[in-house]
């Protein structure tokens, strides 16, 4: 992922003050300009709110005026990318009593970055007014404004305020999805699935009664798009998701391994096993071949984490037969710490096996 700096920077926020400046009605763009100086040291969030504030300082208190200068300068080429970020925020500051005027405002914006988190503070205040303005952009021409109708709807969207009415009770939004799971864009459909991904991990049983319907009436991309959307489910072992998709969570297989090739690795290192599975079934099988990493904690225990391997579809008595590179180079998102941890196979959500092998850092 980008570092803040590569995101916003001097360079983006002096490209922000001059388009406003262009944009006219006297607008002279001088805290805009003068933050630039102040970002060293920031972390992304702190950057977007230091910038906002320096659009805020500089436009036109009165939303009408406020909006007029962020439309004209809309029809500057170069007002697009990452400085489009904390505009979008400014405008949910700017616009709270504005409430649809505000949110057609980032539905115009959206297409040059994404206003999904800006529009998440209307969601909170009104859930229902905002789902009112939010339902005709599943038709707009404009696949990024069709993809911010689920997008900023998700309960659980990643580095944004969560939506706490929505996780508990996501049945308001789905006419959203029911909307766009057709929709010709993959870039829409990929946040559709993601949002229902979001909707299993706190309502499994409505995520695959909704996922039900969309196969009840699919458009050739439906089963891909209910296949990512289910995949925290089918990881877990869910049977509802794993029988919907036709892998029978309790179909006869024999699994061996997984054997473990190093069973001492430092970080950076990959980590190296083998396994097989056969169909013991008269039937064809339909398998999703997983693994999950059982990482050591600072305090001893460990944690597990789950891997995709393969999904195959066996013959009565065939074999599939493989080797696995696991890496452990350093990541940012994950700390790694000494210890024996273990690796563990995982069919159609069911384990089976497991090995050791010790982690030195």
């Amino acid at each position: 992922m980008p570092s803040a700096d590569e995101l916003l920077n001097a360079d983006t926020v002096a490209d922000l003050a001059r388009c406003l400046t262009r944009a006219g009605d006297g607008i002279t763009a001088q805290e805009t300009r003068g933050c630039g100086a102040d970002l060293a040291g920031l972390s992304f969030t702190e950057r977007v709110a230091l910038i906002r504030n320096a659009v805020l300082a500089d436009l036109p208190a009165d939303y009408p005026a406020f909006a007029h200068v962020l439309r004209a300068a809309l029809q500057d080429g170069d007002f697009t990318g990452w400085m489009i970020f904390p505009v979008t925020e400014a405008v949910a500051v700017r616009g709270r009593d504005a409430f649809e005027p505000a949110l057609a405002l980032l539905a115009e914006l959206t297409p040059r970055l994404t206003a999904e988190i800006a529009v998440r503070p209307f969601l909170q205040a009104d859930l229902e007014r905002t789902l009112r303005v939010m339902t005709p952009w599943t038709a707009h021409p404009d696949l990024h404004v069709r993809r911010l109708a689920s997008e900023g709807t998700r309960p659980r969207l990643p580095w944004a305020p969560r939506l706490p009415e929505l996780i508990a009770d996501p049945t308001p939004a789905l006419p959203l999805l029911d909307a766009l799971y057709r929709d010709d864009s993959e870039y829409v459909r990929r946040s559709v699935a993601n949002h229902l991904n979001d909707i299993s991990r706190d309502h499994p049983d409505i995520a695959v009664e909704v996922a039900t319907r969309w196969l009840s009436d699919p458009a050739p991309t439906t089963t891909r798009l209910v296949r990512h959307g289910l995949r925290t489910l089918i990881k877990s072992g869910h049977a509802g998701a794993l029988t919907l998709l036709g892998h029978s969570p309790d179909g006869p297989v024999s699994v061996e391994g997984p054997h473990v090739h190093t069973p001492e690795i430092r970080v950076g290192d990959h980590l190296l096993f083998d396994y097989s599975v056969t169909n013991t079934h008269d039937q064809t099988a339909h398998l999703i071949i997983d693994y999950v990493v059982h990482h050591v904690k600072a305090n001893g225990s460990r944690t597990p984490k789950v891997f995709k391997l393969t999904t195959r579809s066996l013959a009565p008595g065939e074999t599939w037969r493989a080797t696995r590179r696991h890496s452990f180079k350093p990541i940012s998102t994950r700390r790694y710490h000494p210890g024996v941890h273990l690796v563990q196979l995982q069919v159609n959500g069911r384990p089976h096996g497991e090995a050791s092998f010790t982690l030195h850092c």
